[in-house]
């Protein structure tokens, strides 16, 4: 007897405006209820202090969640000067204090230092992984373990207001950058110290900050559909809550794209490489670049492919489409 499927399958990404307080995945599971969804993934966690822009992939989405990981993103943060934490943000335990002593100038020369390509040390209290646990797993243990700098890049760091102890900043970064830990560090050259106080992502990649949508807004929705006691497996309950779905090509739209005629499509879709049409719109792909991959026919999108030696273009990631 097959067993019976938990929740829709629906396909997309939902950009949400996380609310202070919320762990992402608790916001995950949020939103995964709301939408009624058999899946669900968020793409890259947001600290309970942070706010702001979480894309959360539902279904086949899913397996798109690392580009947009590995996406560059956006931050809006307040820095309290004087002060260092355990954590580095306002959760941690004070461990210094220091007078401020800092003109504008100073402030200007010590963060024109952070920009561009830099090494930076990850903060303990980061999700990276030692021996399979979180390094925050270790921290609250007392436990401190060795990291290795890691390359990162500050495309644009301003400061958009300096008032005594406290520096509003914009922080535009690659993929794997820790705010606190640039805080954190900026505060050592300067002499003073200084945490986090306010963390707010502001973009990721160039999705529009106008398709945001708080848990608030989605729960509204969702309670109509229940108030209606509508079926919760028919997708037409939740037309007015779908239509806020982004599509899952968009969190790989950087990439080039490339289409299949009917019968390479059957291939493609049970992991063959096959033949390829390029989109006049795209660059020409390289060997081993990625790409986005569509049906010639239907138009819908089919998954990342990558080019191989025989300049055909084979599956990485697919998507499994009802037939």
């Amino acid at each position: 007897m097959p067993r019976k499927r938990k929740g829709r399958l629906i396909n997309g990404i939902v950009l949400l405006d996380k609310p202070l307080g919320l762990s992402s995945n608790h916001a995950l599971q949020r939103v995964k209820r709301i939408f009624n969804a058999a899946k669900a993934g968020h793409t890259g966690a947001l600290d309970p202090l942070a706010t702001g822009m979480l894309p959360i992939c539902l279904g086949e989405g899913t397996k798109f969640s690392q580009f947009l990981l590995d996406a560059d993103k956006t931050y809006s943060v307040t820095a309290k000067l004087g002060v260092r934490t355990t954590t580095s943000d306002a959760d941690g335990e004070v461990v210094e204090t220091k007078s401020v002593q800092v003109s504008e100038q100073q402030l200007k020369d010590v963060c024109a230092q952070f920009t561009g390509p830099i090494k930076q040390v990850p903060s303990m209290f980061s999700a990276l992984k030692h021996q399979g646990k979180p390094l925050y797993f270790y921290a609250r243990q007392g436990i401190d373990i060795p990291r290795e700098a890691r390359d990162i890049e500050i495309y644009r760091l301003t400061i958009d207001r300096f008032e005594q102890d406290e520096v509003d900043m914009t922080v535009h970064c690659s993929k794997g950058t820790y705010i606190r830990s640039l805080v954190d560090d900026i505060g050592q050259l300067l002499g003073c110290g200084a945490f986090v106080s306010r963390l707010d992502r502001s973009q990721v990649t160039d999705y529009p900050v106008d398709k945001m949508l708080t848990l608030e807004a989605l729960q509204a929705m969702r309670d109509k559909i229940d108030e209606a006691g509508r079926d919760l497996m028919d997708d037409e309950s939740f037309v007015e809550l779908d239509q806020h779905l982004l599509p899952m090509d968009s969190a790989v739209k950087t990439l080039a794209g490339v289409t299949l005629e009917l019968v390479a499509e059957g291939y493609f879709r049970n992991g063959n490489p096959v033949n390829y049409s390029q989109d006049e719109s795209s660059i020409d792909p390289q060997e081993n670049a990625l790409v986005r991959v569509y049906s010639q026919q239907s138009g819908r999108f089919l998954g990342v492919g990558f080019i191989d030696s025989d300049n055909k273009v084979a599956p990485k990631r697919s998507v499994v489409w009802p037939d």
